[in-house]
């Protein structure tokens, strides 16, 4: 069933009347092989945060689909700096959707991923010293890790802190992570940000699908973008499907084809 603000199909076929959340779950569904999606909320004019945080931007049928695509994912991505920033909990879910995994055969939670250069996480906050699963924090070589958090997360090294062309160090080597996390299993994954994760992800050319919520609002100047970071090759990305809530906030999905294989490749993130 469908509950709160109604969600309606308006692109490509309308579809007239209230989406439950099996039909939703069905319009963003699993792909058959490893898949990283993006899913991010701004306003009409593009900014990222509301008074310094994503929470402003977000209502009702935006935390509808947060939630399903977080029930539909093996791994949920974030930056650590998303992670302090935006008060994450533990990765929970409600019975419903726990038991919808247990009927695809998947785990009954997600599991936690922090992307870290400099690994400032405190290992009492919730989302590390709560979580049912045991989250894995991708780090680089040379990144040392604060007392405890081996004990409640698995720290998994990629790339070094050797400083890169420009200067900088302590960077993740993405395209090793990913494949890390696909080794052990997580295939397909949620990416909550924030933007400049995005960015070296763009840059790396990992990114398969863009989940983007447009909240009917004039944020003005001053908050960012949902991308940063360097300038990266534009990349093409075709729209699948346009929904469309009765409080005017629209929910864009992005993919690129299935048959589409991203070239190999290395790119760091901060």
């Amino acid at each position: 069933m469908s509950v709160g603000t109604p969600i309606e199909r308006i692109w490509p076929a309308p579809v007239t009347g209230a989406l439950t959340d099996p039909q939703l779950t069905a319009l963003y569904g699993r792909t058959t092989g490893p898949h990283l999606r993006v899913n991010f909320v701004a306003s009409a004019d593009g900014a990222v945060t509301l008074d310094g945080y994503s929470a402003g931007l977000s209502g009702e049928p935006d935390k509808r689909v947060f939630g399903l695509l977080r029930m539909l994912c093996d791994g949920l991505v974030v930056a650590a700096g998303t992670l302090r920033h935006e008060h994450y909990r533990a990765v929970r879910l409600s019975p419903e959707r726990r038991a919808w995994r247990r009927e695809q055969g998947l785990a009954e939670f997600p599991t936690l991923v922090v992307v870290s250069g400099s690994l400032d996480l405190d290992p009492a906050q919730a989302a590390f010293a709560d979580a049912p699963v045991r989250p894995v924090v991708l780090t680089h070589a040379d990144a040392l890790p604060p007392p405890g958090l081996t004990d409640v997360a698995d720290v998994v090294r990629c790339g070094t802190g050797r400083a890169d062309e420009s200067g900088r160090a302590g960077r993740v080597d993405l395209v090793a992570g990913l494949a890390e996390l696909r080794r052990r299993g997580l295939n397909q994954l949620l990416c909550e940000g924030g933007p400049h994760l995005f960015g070296a992800l763009t840059a790396a050319d990992l990114v398969d699908e863009l989940c983007l919520t447009v909240a009917p609002l004039l944020a003005g100047a001053g908050p960012g973008r949902i991308t940063a970071g360097d300038a990266s090759v534009p990349r093409h990305l075709p729209l699948r499907h346009v929904l469309a809530a009765a409080d005017g906030v629209l929910m864009l999905r992005y993919a690129r084809d299935l048959a589409e294989t991203p070239p190999a490749g290395s790119a760091p993130a901060a």
